[in-house]
Parts: C-alpha cells; sequence; structure tokens
C-alpha cells in the first residue's frame, strides 16, 4: 500500500488565522455532483466557451454572487422598506394596520386602474 507523503514540519500554509492549514499536496476544491436540466448545462458549457473559462469557473461564480449578502445600495427607500436575512426586500410594519373599509378602498381603486388599462388597451387595438 502507497503512503500518502507527509509535509515536513513547518511547510503547512494557512489560508487565514480561523482557517485550518491548507496541504500542499491536496486540492482545496470539494468535488460533487451536480444534477442540471441538459439545457441549463448546454447554456453554460456554452457561456464558459464564449468566455474563455471553465464550466468549473462559471458555476463557482454563480455560487459565489448567488451566497453574496445582498449590498444595503439595492434597497430603494430605507424608511419603507426592509432587507430581510436572505436579501429580500419587505415592506416595514406600521403601528397601525388597515381596516375593513380602507382595505376595501384599495381592491376597489386597483380594479379601477387596472379596467381602464384593459379598456385603454382595446381602445388601441381598434
Amino acid at each position: 500500500m502507497a503512503s500518502i507523503p507527509i509535509p515536513p514540519l513547518g511547510t503547512l500554509k494557512f489560508a487565514s488565522i480561523d482557517s485550518p492549514p491548507i496541504n500542499p499536496y491536496c486540492d482545496p476544491y470539494m468535488k460533487t455532483t451536480l444534477d442540471l436540466p441538459d439545457a441549463l448545462f448546454l447554456e453554460a458549457k456554452a457561456a464558459a466557451v464564449r468566455r474563455r473559462t471553465t464550466f468549473k469557473a462559471i458555476v463557482e461564480k454563480a455560487l459565489r454572487r448567488e451566497l453574496a449578502p445582498a449590498p444595503e445600495t439595492a434597497n430603494p427607500d430605507p424608511e419603507k422598506y426592509e432587507v430581510g436575512p436572505f436579501g429580500i426586500l419587505s415592506l416595514k410594519k406600521s403601528g397601525q394596520g388597515l381596516t375593513a373599509e380602507q382595505y376595501q378602498e384599495v381592491i376597489a381603486h386597483q380594479h379601477d386602474e387596472e379596467d381602464a388599462r384593459v379598456i385603454a388597451l382595446a381602445k388601441e387595438k381598434a
């Protein structure tokens, strides 16, 4: 049985103080299997070719972008919205809720706007 060479004392490198040592004889990447739809795989592979990079780099960059915290500048109105833990905007809760009458008024106003839009589209087609 072949033995794995052990690096000499003092040759292990650390990425940061809190991280485990990086073994110079080991690839720092975790190998995994992805089940992707064929069309998505082909699209990503084609993008990698166009960008003169690898499929692995495309997947890594996409994962890093998806997992990165949402920038605070994404909030258009900090007084009205708050950014949740997953970077999703939600309305801030105000001190009072809507009454049933206010809710009905909002719904009626939305229907009026939509009706006006549909009528305008019908007039354009006619």
